[in-house]
């Protein structure tokens, strides 16, 4: 019986990591501190001009500023090397934050929808000079999404999930501007509870599908760039090899997935070029970073262990 065990720095896989992982932490560092301070000025402009149009969305800074550094800090614990006792290290910790972040997109979204309502009875007077501080606001969100676009967000879902409070957050500003100006042109004070509402709605979207996404790879989920069956076939149809079972294909981050499997394989062939084999095509045809394979052979009973077989 044959046990490999294939690591994906032998395939320098670590140096594009890495190059990605400091290119990611200075972005996150950087957002946080423009997020962090303009959301100071948003708070005391939104207690001063009475606008929950900019409250909700000073509200949603500090989720933005808490959930950039929450992504830094992942980032940094997830630099941690492997030990004894985590043996995958700490990256999973980027997808906790990330769930985190979202479940926080969700109850922001709910405590605006919640305000907004007790203000659609009873329109509050809000001062026309919110729109300076929401034009201020949507420059720096601008800035910040930017450079966070710049970082590796179609990959890391930690960097996705920071971008999207910050699109949401974005999204905020215009609603304050248009707020704003319905105020000071028409004098509907209204218009200010109904932006944080179109906001709220958007921030709760984005924060349901970051705590999905997540939580499918807190559950072992199998990635979902990646076809089970079509793997189970390409390996199947590889010379030598009669049966595949046992295949497990899971996410240790967005960014890094496992599998193992076993191969049951002919007595008369080359085990070692077998292996070489089924782990080239597993790594380019379906981009799993780390695979084990089990190898038996044919006269070995598998089809007894029926339990096992997928």
């Amino acid at each position: 019986m044959t046990h490999h065990h294939h690591h994906p720095d032998e395939h320098g896989h670590n140096h594009g990591h890495h190059h990605h992982h400091t290119n990611n932490t200075r972005v996150l560092f950087w957002s946080f501190i423009f997020i962090f301070t303009f959301m100071i000025v948003e708070a005391i402009g939104g207690i001063l001009t009475n606008s929950l149009a900019l409250l909700s969305d000073a509200g949603h800074m500090l989720s933005d500023a808490a959930a950039l550094g929450l992504s830094l800090l992942a980032l940094k614990i997830g630099e941690k090397k492997a030990t004894g006792n985590k043996t995958f290290g700490y990256r999973r910790f980027e997808i906790i934050a990330a769930f985190i972040n979202g479940i926080t997109l969700i109850i922001i979204s709910l405590y605006i929808f919640y305000e907004a309502f007790h203000r659609f009875a009873n329109p509050p007077n809000v001062s026309g000079n919110m729109m300076i501080i929401a034009f201020i606001g949507l420059c720096v969100n601008i800035v910040v999404a930017w450079m966070l676009m710049r970082g590796d967000s179609k990959e890391n879902l930690n960097i996705r999930s920071a971008l999207l409070h910050v699109l949401g957050d974005l999204l905020g500003s215009v609603g304050a501007l248009i707020a704003g100006l319905l105020i000071i042109l028409f004098g509907w004070n209204i218009a200010d509870p109904i932006a944080s509402v179109i906001v709220a709605l958007l921030i709760v979207i984005s924060g349901y599908r970051i705590t999905k996404d997540s939580l499918h790879i807190l559950m072992e989920g199998k990635p979902q760039n990646v076809n089970m069956d079509s793997m189970i076939k390409v390996l199947a149809t590889i010379e030598g090899v009669e049966d595949v079972h046992d295949v497990h294909i899971w996410s240790i981050t967005s960014e890094f997935s496992s599998m193992s499997c076993h191969l049951v394989v002919n007595e008369s062939i080359n085990r070692d070029e077998l292996l070489t084999k089924a782990n080239k095509l597993i790594k380019t045809q379906f981009d799993i970073s780390h695979c084990t394979i089990q190898m038996e052979g044919i006269h070995s009973g598998y089809h007894n262990d029926c339990d096992s077989c997928n």
